[in-house]
């Protein structure tokens, strides 16, 4: 497959380091909310790359939850790949991407496990089947096949119980230190602004592409 002659000219906004927001979080908060208004699918999905003790990277898509002055939520099975590698090395990496609105967002800090009590709040208020895979699925473990989780799934939803939270699902808080705003540009000559968090200041500076 040759995919060497596709390509798209960008240049519908700029972005200037006077422009932006002094905290990227609030920034991001624009972002995100201005992708909501021009309807971009799936706006608050985020690629999270997490590393293993091998030093091998392992990215995947998860759903930006909730976005606070401390950082960005997310929630997902602590005893996943991406929960393991986390409990080894806290430090990850997120990413933002508009193809609309040609702008992209990178994120890196450290990641640490939400209070019970937000997790146990938002695991409730997801609809019950949600909940139910959530309880049911051992996830990224080896199965045997689909049968598997559907014969656990419909054993649970027989008995209709009210579901808890189990231990192992919850959500994280990801603590940024460093964030990138990409806003693509005419001719390859895009705009990027960072943010350094530097003895509790955010510094800004614009990068070449």
């Amino acid at each position: 497959m040759d995919l060497s002659d596709i390509r798209r000219n960008y240049g519908k906004k700029r972005l200037e380091a006077d422009g932006v927001d002094p905290d990227p979080l609030k920034q991001l908060t624009l972002w995100l909310t201005e992708a909501e208004r021009a309807d971009c699918e799936e706006h608050s999905a985020m690629v999270l790359s997490t590393v293993g003790t091998d030093g091998q990277p392992s990215s995947r898509v998860v759903l930006l939850k909730f976005l606070t002055e401390e950082g960005l939520v997310f929630f997902t099975n602590y005893s996943s790949r991406k929960g393991q590698e986390i409990s080894l090395n806290p430090k990850v990496s997120a990413c933002f991407f508009w193809p609309s609105l040609e702008r992209q967002v990178r994120v890196q800090g450290q990641v640490s496990k939400t209070d019970v009590r937000i997790s146990d709040q938002y695991f409730s208020s997801r609809p019950y089947e949600s909940r139910v895979s959530a309880v049911i699925s051992p996830q990224s473990d080896e199965i045997p096949d689909r049968i598997f989780l559907e014969t656990r799934r419909k054993h649970l939803l027989d008995l209709g119980e009210p579901l808890l939270r189990p231990d192992h699902w919850g959500g994280y808080l990801l603590n940024p230190s460093y964030f990138e705003f990409w806003q693509g540009g005419p001719h390859r000559l895009h705009d990027r602004i960072e943010y350094h968090l530097r003895s509790g200041a955010w510094e800004t500076a614009r990068l070449a592409p």
